[in-house]
């Protein structure tokens, strides 16, 4: 048990960690999924090779497309694709490692099915079996059969228990050769990604490793500060449902003093604690003003004292840019009479 949970907190360490543990338990699922399904060919000479190239092809595609779905990063690379210049200019080098990243990691599940669907070979038997050379491996020369017919018979052959041409060609020789080739083509596929993979990751570094690190780098800040931006508009939510709730049960006072009640002090500090949360944004234009003036204009990355915005730098049209006010200090004085 302590070692799933060493596992799983290595998954949650950071996002490169965990898509690698989604893209591995989605190439599990596609191996589960192959060997749980059922694999019927039609047994008809128009519809085997449409049958088995569509196992082979059309499922890796939809896993392709899934594995950029559970990745989290794909809204992120959207909205820095998607927003506008503002303050801050847009890396395309950043996009490009963002967008190659989660292709790299979404390709692992359909290599995986393709490979697995290549070694078992059913679906290459399905496909081509009325591409078998006749003339090598069985009867060509059937005196009872024509070409169409002959086409019709080779169709059955993945289907034993309506294969009736034993005379032409028997069904077990068949499929011993067409298994052979798609084992060969999935050795050969394997090799290939193993090598691409190999290469990518060995050679990359060597030709652009500075660029490589700065785009890594900024693809990271992206992400946390994405993070950190949800959980301060988060924060802020709560302080100003806190405050309005509070103002909302005082506003109730009158009643509550006329049933006896009585307000506890400790909720009025709460909510002045957090009313200094809110930083001055205390109404619904203000706060949809520095939503829109996040996305439109982003600040420049510096670490610099912060200017006054100009007028250009706010995304409300015309409006003027919202003074933060200070919280003021109060000092208290107590006298005692001796």
């Amino acid at each position: 048990m302590d070692k799933f949970r060493m596992i799983f907190q290595f998954f949650q360490s950071n996002q490169e960690s965990f898509m690698n543990g989604i893209c591995g338990i989605m190439a599990l699922a596609s191996t589960q999924m192959y060997s749980a399904f059922d694999f019927n060919c039609p047994c008809l000479p128009r519809y085997n090779m449409a049958y088995g190239l569509g196992i082979l092809l059309v499922p890796p595609f939809i896993l392709f497309l899934l594995g950029f779905v559970l990745n989290n990063n794909i809204s992120m690379l959207a909205e820095e694709w998607r927003r506008p210049q503002g303050q801050r200019g847009k890396d395309p080098s950043v996009l490009r490692y963002m967008f190659c990243s989660m292709a790299q990691r979404a390709m692992i599940a359909p290599a995986v099915w393709v490979s697995v669907t290549l070694l078992d070979g059913k679906c290459i038997t399905c496909a081509f079996c009325t591409s078998v050379p006749v003339e090598t491996l069985g009867n060509a020369s059937h005196p009872l059969l024509s070409q169409g017919e002959i086409q019709r018979v080779l169709a059955r052959i993945p289907c034993k228990e309506i294969y009736n041409g034993q005379e032409l060609i028997a069904s077990e020789v068949a499929i011993r050769y067409l298994r052979c080739i798609s084992q060969a083509l999935g050795w050969c596929f394997v090799l290939l990604m193993t090598t691409l993979a190999f290469l990518v990751r060995s050679l990359r570094p060597c030709f652009s490793q500075a660029a490589f690190l700065k785009s890594r780098y900024w693809s990271h800040y992206i992400d946390i500060e994405r993070k950190l931006f949800d959980e301060t508009c988060a924060e802020h939510a709560r302080s100003f449902a806190k405050v309005c709730i509070q103002q909302f049960f005082e506003g109730m006072s009158t009643d509550l003093v006329a049933a006896r009640c009585h307000l506890p002090r400790k909720a009025s500090e709460d909510a002045g604690e957090a009313s200094k949360k809110l930083l001055g944004i205390t109404d619904q234009g203000t706060m949809n003003i520095a939503l829109k003036s996040w996305h439109r204009c982003k600040p420049p990355l510096h670490l610099h004292p912060p200017a006054l915005p100009s007028g250009n730098g706010w995304a409300g049209e015309g409006q003027p840019p919202v003074h933060l006010s200070t919280p003021r200090r109060e000092t208290a004085a107590y006298y005692s009479l001796v």
